[in-house]
Parts: C-alpha cells; structure tokens; sequence
C-alpha cells in the first residue's frame, strides 16, 4: 500500500485494530464473533468457523437474516484468487411478470410470500461446510441450537422493528406473533429471546446428518432435508395459502417443492479492479459489486491528494463516481450480463470518459454510459423522499438514518491465510409469515426485480434477482491481504469505498477506517419496494464537520446530516503476506459488532 500524502489529524477510534498470528473473527454480533472464533480455538478452520457463526447470525440478529434468506460470500483458499459462494436463490417457476401483473401489482411486494425467491442461504452454508470445512453439521449448528434453547438477548433495533410491525403480526401474521412476540408484546431490550421452534428444526437436521458414510455424504444428507424433506414441505405448504403483503392486499406464494430441489448454490469467479496497486474482488455484475469497482475506476482518474473522504473535494468526487456507477447498474447489471460487459465498464478508456463527467457542482441527472449494442435501461425515476415510510421489507436506510431491516456480515482469516467475507441477509422476521413448523420466515429479495422484461434485472422465473449484498477482498501482488463487508441494501459498497480509500492511500489502520465518518448518495432508484429516488441526496454523519457539510450544500448536494455513529456496520480480518500477522476490526455503531482473535 501507498505512503499517504493526505494531511491527516490524529484518528480517534473507539477501539484497537486486533494484532494476532493465530486466528481472527469479526462480525456484525458478538455472539457470532463468538462461536466462530470457538471453532476456530477448538481445531476447526475459517470455513468452518464461518458456518457456524453465520448459523448464531439467524438467531442473534433475525431482524437482519434468517434461514429463509439468501447469503453472498468471498471465499479464499491459502490467500490465493477468490471464489464467489453464491447462496442467491432464483425466482421461482411461477414468479413470472404476467403472474405479478394478474396480481394487480406495478411491483414486487417489499413484504411477503410472493416476494420469495428460492431460499439460498442454509444450501449455501452447506456447500461450504462440505467443499472447504473439516467439521461436520452436528458440530457447527451445536451453538446456534444452544442459542435457540436458551435465548439471546434483544438488541435495540430488533425491539424497535417488532414494535413498528406488531399491529401487521396481531392483525394479519398471527404465526409470527407467536414466535415473535411470544408474551403477547414486543420483547424488551436486553431481555432473552428463545427460538425453540428453528432449535427443534435443527435438531431434526442434525438427525438427518447421522446418514451416510462420509462426512460429505451426512452433509448432503441435510441438504435433502432442507430441499425435498421436511423443510421443504411445510416451507411450501404455509406459503401457498393467501396471506397479506406490503401492497395492501393477500396473495400466495408461489414457490414449490420442484423449485426447491432444482437449486444448488455455486462457485465463481469474483471480477476485480486493480486500484493504486492493489487488487479488489467482489462479486459479478448479477449482483451490485461492481459498482465498487466502477466508483474506484472512476476516481483513480484523480489524484491522491483530492480523495480523501473527509474533505469535500473527496466527499464530492466519491459520491458523484458513485451516481455514475449506479446509473450503469440499472442499466446494464443483471443474471445475463456478460463478462464483456464488466470488461468494458472497468476499462481505462471507459473510466475516463465517465470520470470527466464529474463538475465541480453535485448533478441531478440520470447518466448511464454507453455500450456499444446495448440499450441502457432508464428505470422508473419519481423524485420523492421516503420520509415516514414505515416499511416491512429491508428500506435499509431512510433519510433520517433509521433502519426498518437490513443484513448481516462476518469476516474470518485462520493461521494458514483462509479467508472467508460473508454477507447473509433476506428472511428477517418482518418480510414474511412466519412458517409455524420451522421458526422463520422466508425473504423477499425478488423485490430488487423489475416488472419490465426489458430491464436487464427483469423478473425471470430461474434467474437470480440482482441482489444488494457484496462483501469483499483485497489482494497485494496476487495474495489476498483482507476481507471486508457491511450491511446497508444499497449502501454497501458505498460504505465501503472510503474504508478502501482510507486504506489504500491514507493508511489508515482497519478499526480507523471503520470509525473514520461516513456518507452516502440517495442518487439511485432504492433496490427496495417502493423502490423511491432522492435525487442530489446525501446521507452524512455529523462527525463530517460543519464546514465539510456546508461545503458539499454549496455545491448542491441536498445533504441530510444524520448522528454521528450512524452509517455503516462494516467489519474486516487481514493477514500481512509478508509476515502471516493477523489484524481484526468491528463496527462500534449499535454497540454489537465486535472482533475477537489471538
């Protein structure tokens, strides 16, 4: 990494990077932190570290991820080149636009059964676990089942979203006010939560795992279960029968066993962008990854010195290099878009051009680039704020900074250079009933699909819906050096792009670039229902500085200043390749993320 030439004062952090050689664990709850770094204390690897914790996700943070949701990962074998574990589950058959149409929708539901794609995140967690880890299932979901019996404690936001949703569960959604609300009420911060009904679920798994003469085949055991066993079967049956959505009316669901059984999650190749020497991995343009990459081509058209997050120059550059990666996701991103297409879009020649679209004023336009023999898709573009939206999908962020969902992330790097970034989201508590036999509710991501078969993220039974979840890598001549991710929906990369900045060029340490103040653009149609633009938007921490603020107001940002600690949840795990020493940093906003390591 380079020698920075910004003029920095002294960082605060809230807590020292972590400095190790044996292991490192990092994530958006402790108590997943927890059991990963458990595992890894008790012989298992980072794979196997990274399952179990992503399984204790489902039960400390089920307002941000479940067992009915999808999951994206990074996964690095020895340090070397980067695989995609893509547990994004497709439409289902039936999803069809023609179906959404008779349904009387413009859109997909935020809310609701019909919302579900085919549930991706267990099959995924289970791929890993048979290709990379060493441990079986029985072992792994042994601290998620301890959770579901004896109950983790409620965090703040996870009251705050059974609350907003209470009158939906006791009105329309009676299964998840059993489970939910178990005492009639929204639990209380601090007070312990028990899941007995996902634990059960669990231990009948775990007896499907006793099958089978190897460990891979008691894994693919459980797989069975999950898709064409009894999951699948009481998955299916509740969520065919008509049930209310967030449009207003009650439609079913239209998953079924075939669908089930027809997915496998897989492995693929990351893309990446080389950014001042250093190579960032994320994953392909079916998901929102490279927007990261596109935001990174842009600004290295610019000097070091005009890139720094926390003045306004480098707040204006990043975010305007942002809107023009966003406006070239929804018109070229989607299932089918071609590894040409990726090609073109971090070309140099490409960057430039885009680059020198930037002025000193923020834009209020919508600006795709051009492909040759591509149409770029314009989306439906209504400017209006989402101020009071109340939602039960995953709006992420609204403009006053609260959050109504969100996702999940956890990073871990083991003694041999392992790495593992995943990004679990999808089946939060609030996106769907409830399934009475199982515990957890399906996701909704199809709400990121467009009911216009001319959108290169059209709604396509069979094909992935163009998700929001992007974790991340970071390699230095060819060894990869650091994994990274936060939730956020949209916000992701965004989030994310001054933590590499700050790396990259400013040197700062992990746990200072997590803590360093951050800021986004609402310069893009939301991938969530209804889908609102804010055009000029900022979201920014007050920690940003009066005169940073007033600065980016005066070149026309409509900039909404929001608290200090605030944005952004990220996380992150490194190994030196030089020396094999370990680092470790976790997100202090909300009080739960934290890195453990030794």
């Amino acid at each position: 990494m380079l020698h920075s030439i910004w003029s920095r004062p002294a960082n605060f952090t809230t807590r020292p990077t972590l400095v190790g050689g044996f292991a490192m664990s990092a994530s958006t709850h402790w108590l997943a932190t927890g059991a990963a770094q458990s595992v890894l204390e008790r012989g298992g690897n980072a794979f196997d570290a990274a399952v179990a914790g992503c399984f204790v996700l489902h039960i400390a943070e089920p307002h941000l991820n479940g067992p009915g949701g999808d999951l994206v990962g990074l996964v690095s074998l020895r340090g070397e080149r980067p695989l995609v574990l893509s547990g994004q589950g497709p439409a289902p058959a039936g999803a069809t636009i023609d179906h959404f149409l008779e349904q009387g929708l413009d859109a997909v539901p935020g809310a609701g059964g019909l919302a579900a794609a085919v549930p991706g995140a267990v099959p995924a967690l289970l791929k890993l676990l048979r290709d990379l880890g060493t441990w079986e299932f029985s072992d792994v979901v042994a601290y998620a089942i301890d959770y579901a019996y004896r109950g983790v404690p409620v965090s703040e936001r996870w009251a705050g979203v059974v609350r907003t949703v209470g009158g939906l569960f006791r009105e329309h959604w009676p299964t998840s006010a059993a489970i939910w609300m178990p005492a009639g009420r929204a639990p209380s911060v601090g007070e312990p939560f028990r899941n007995p009904v996902w634990g059960s679920a669990l231990e009948r798994l775990v007896a499907a795992s006793q099958r089978g003469a190897t460990r891979e085949a008691r894994i693919d055991a459980v797989l069975g279960e999950w898709r064409d066993g009894f999951v699948a079967e009481a998955t299916v049956e509740f969520l065919g029968r008509p049930h209310r959505h967030s449009d207003g009316g009650d439609h079913a669901g239209v998953l079924t066993r075939d669908d089930l059984r027809a997915f496998d999650a897989t492995w693929e190749d990351a893309v990446s962008y080389r950014f001042r020497g250093v190579d960032v991995f994320k994953p392909a343009a079916w998901g929102s990854g490279p927007v990261l990459l596109q935001a990174l081509a842009i600004l290295a058209e610019f000097p070091d010195a005009d890139l720094d997050p926390s003045t306004a120059r480098g707040a204006h550059l990043m975010i305007e290099a942002l809107k023009l990666a966003f406006a070239d996701r929804e018109a070229y991103y989607g299932e089918h878009a071609r590894a040409l297409l990726t090609d073109v879009l971090l070309s140099d020649g490409y960057a430039r051009e885009r680059a020198a679209l930037i002025a000193a004023a923020a834009d209020g336009s919508w600006r795709p680039g051009h492909i040759d023999g591509l149409e770029p898709f314009i989306p439906p573009l209504h400017a209006h704020s989402s101020e009071g939206y109340a939602g039960v999908g995953e709006p992420t962020v609204k403009a006053t900074g609260d959050t109504r969902g969100d996702t999940c992330h956890l990073d871990v790097v083991d003694d041999e250079g392992n790495f593992v970034s995943i990004t679990p989201s999808g089946g939060w508590l609030q996106s769907s009933p409830a399934i009475p036999d199982l515990g957890f509710a399906m996701g909704t991501r199809l709400q990121m699909t467009w009911l216009d078969p001319s959108a290169p993220a059209a709604l396509n039974p069979g094909h992935r819906p163009r998700t929001t979840l992007s974790p991340t890598m970071i390699a230095i001549e060819g060894r990869v050096c650091e994994a990274l991710g936060t939730p956020g929906g949209d916000q992701q990369d965004q989030w994310q792009l001054p933590y590499i900045l700050r790396r990259v060029i400013g040197q700062y340490s992990p746990q200072e670039a997590i803590d360093a103040p951050n800021l986004h653009t609402t310069h893009a149609p939301s991938s969530f229902w209804p889908r609102v633009w804010e055009p000029k938007g900022v979201i920014a921490e007050d920690r940003l500085g009066v005169a940073v603020i007033a600065d980016l107001r005066a070149r026309g940002h409509e900039v909404t200043v929001v608290g200090g600690w605030t944005l952004g949840r990220l996380s992150a795990v490194g190994r030196d390749p030089r020396t094999g020493a370990l680092t470790a940093a976790a997100n202090p906003r909300g009080a739960l993320g934290y890195a453990a390591g030794r």
